[in-house]
């Protein structure tokens, strides 16, 4: 029987699986639909399906590396709770995609998702297979490939939650951890303050002018007030800007001039950040239910 689009997306409404995992059932049956969400079943396909819509924000950062420290993969791999985050087969496989991503120079997810697991499966089926298992909903949220031709790359992961990755020329593996380990922790937006897009300057400009203290001012008071507070700002936002975590008393600028480096890049994960998630109000939930 030929496998129409209709039947693979019925399937798909049917069970939420992927529409290559679809098809291939489909075909398994010979154009069975009943057949084939029984088959999906059995596999766990279908039953990792109807959790993907749970929020996954918790998980683990993965950070790989070449033994010539030229390049360099983050990944970010998510869970529902950080109880399964800790899990060893959760654990083992967020470290093996990791370990795909870099021996792979993935940049893209949707393309490391599809790339072999080593076992015959993809990497996303595999993680189907693991929701299955577990019963939590998955994720393969983001990858970042970092290759340095001028320098090496540092990289820091604090925990298994924050990890940072950053390309730094004319320095060495210390000063590129001792980087890395800033990054995680002050969350610099931008390289430099040159590197600041002007509307984001110009945003803030139109913030500072409408604070109350500007009131009233010569013009020429206002503009270098404002020239000030922008600086101010610059830095703040800005890696080269910011105290030196380990030192505060200098900046990462001046800790790259005595140095003799310069940072040419860098990335920064924390697990489920931008990830909105569902606050559970156990005490409403009963009283619904109670209602109910």
């Amino acid at each position: 029987m030929a496998i129409t689009a209709a039947l693979v997306k019925e399937l798909r409404e049917r069970t939420g699986a992927g529409m290559m995992e679809c098809k291939k059932a489909l075909v398994e049956t010979n154009g069975d639909v009943e057949l084939a969400i029984e088959n999906m079943r059995k596999s766990g396909q279908a039953k990792a399906a109807k959790k993907a819509g749970r929020v996954a924000a918790e998980g683990l950062i993965i950070i790989n590396k070449s033994a010539d420290s030229k390049t360099a993969a983050v990944v970010e791999v998510n869970c529902e709770t950080d109880f399964v985050a800790r899990d060893e087969n959760f654990t083992a496989f967020a470290n093996k995609v990791g370990q795909i991503a870099l021996e792979g120079k993935f940049s893209d997810v949707d393309a490391l998702k599809a790339a072999d697991f080593g076992d015959g499966n993809t990497v996303d089926h595999t993680r189907e297979n693991l929701i299955a298992k577990i019963g939590e909903n998955m994720n393969i949220r983001r990858v970042s490939l970092l290759e340095s031709a001028d320098g090496i790359l540092g990289t820091y992961l604090h925990g298994s939650r924050i990890g940072a990755v950053v390309e730094v020329k004319g320095g060495d593996e210390e000063l590129g951890r001792d980087l890395g380990m800033h990054i995680a922790a002050s969350k610099p937006d931008y390289l430099n303050p040159e590197s600041i897009p002007a509307e984001i300057i110009e945003k803030e400009k139109e913030i500072i002018k409408a604070q109350p203290d500007m009131a009233g001012k010569p013009d020429e008071i206002v503009e270098k007030m404002i020239g000030g507070r922008i600086r101010k700002f610059a830095g703040e936002i800005s890696l080269t800007g910011q105290p030196f975590v380990k030192d505060p008393s200098q900046s990462v600028e001046q800790l790259l001039k005595s140095k003799s480096a310069e940072v040419l890049s860098f990335v920064r994960f924390e697990v489920g950040e931008g990830i909105e998630k569902k606050e559970e109000d156990f005490a409403a939930e009963v009283a619904a239910q109670m209602r109910g």
